[in-house]
């Protein structure tokens, strides 16, 4: 992916870091946001670094760095430079935003704006007695489940391949969000209703998940990606967006339900960390212009 070019004389840096991190679309979503919003002496990099290089790395910024977005798998070394960690990030147990704030850096957690954002806009708010089902039960499921508590739900459904090791790596923050919430094995996600699902499955579980759908009968009333809900037409969100559609997004098109790409997540959490970095706030126009080049990018690959 091309970088944006800086004409300017570059005032502030923020960049992406992980291993790998070449295929991050960071850098176009943050350049883009710099170009609406008339930040020329912003410029938005990417570097590659390890779990055992992150904090001599970190260390070694000067004052021009203002921010850095965290991929795998720098989500929980991050806790040892942070001099302050909101409580999103601490419940979700990943900081994936680091801001310079004086001297020091503050830790934050935007993929839980980012679902809560793009479920919303496809109309999942919860209902009285709505249950919701979050797939997988890695790291990922810990900010499914406070997105989900934003949301409004108070009960959840969690399928993992071993819901053993699920119920031990969520049940803290399960608790600590006040949720109740019930784990199952893969298989039998989609014999439960639910009016959200949120897949963080990683591509190679998809085809899995799908296959559970095979069983479950299609919901009268199929909505385009994107669409307002139904009143009974249940919402899908898949965190993976590369090769879209997944096999689970395709399945579960077909049995009715309202599909979201993990495009449209991405999108939202960078459009709070440009915020968070910057201090600029991302207007309707800004954001559309982050997922005109989020969508132009990922239609390239």
């Amino acid at each position: 992916m091309a970088e944006r070019q800086v004409t300017s004389p570059v005032v502030h840096r923020a960049a992406v870091l992980g291993h790998p991190v070449d295929h991050s679309l960071s850098p176009v979503l943050h350049g883009a946001a710099y170009d609406a919003l008339g930040l020329t002496d912003w410029a938005y990099g990417r570097h590659d670094v390890t779990q055992e290089r992150f904090v001599p790395f970190v260390d070694g910024l000067d004052e021009s760095w203002r921010g850095l977005s965290l991929t795998m798998p720098l989500k929980e070394v991050a806790a040892q430079v942070a001099d302050r960690v909101c409580d999103t990030a601490r419940l979700a147990g990943a900081i994936n935003t680091l801001v310079r704030v004086g001297d020091g850096w503050h830790a934050d957690n935007t993929d839980v704006h980012g679902l809560t954002t793009a479920l919303t806009e496809a109309g999942a708010v919860a209902s009285t007695g709505d249950v919701a089902t979050v797939l997988g039960g890695g790291a990922t499921a810990r900010s499914a489940l406070c997105a989900l508590r934003d949301l409004g739900f108070g009960e959840v459904i969690v399928a993992a391949r071993t819901p053993e090791k699920a119920r031990a790596a969520l049940e803290r923050t399960a608790a600590e969000l006040g949720l109740t919430v019930a784990y199952v094995p893969l298989g039998e996600w989609a014999t439960r209703d639910s009016a959200v699902v949120l897949s963080t499955l990683a591509p190679g579980g998809s085809a899995a998940a799908a296959e559970a759908l095979s069983t479950r009968g299609s919901h009268s009333q199929t909505q385009a990606d994107g669409a307002t809900r139904a009143h009974d037409a249940p919402v899908m969100l898949d965190v993976v967006y590369a090769h879209w559609p997944t096999p689970l997004a395709r399945a579960a098109a077909q049995a009715g339900f309202i599909v979201v790409s993990g495009l449209e997540m991405l999108i939202h959490q960078a459009v709070r960390q440009v915020e968070l970095m910057t201090g600029h706030t991302c207007g309707p126009a800004v954001v559309a212009a982050m997922a005109s080049a989020a969508r132009t990018a990922t239609a390239r690959n």
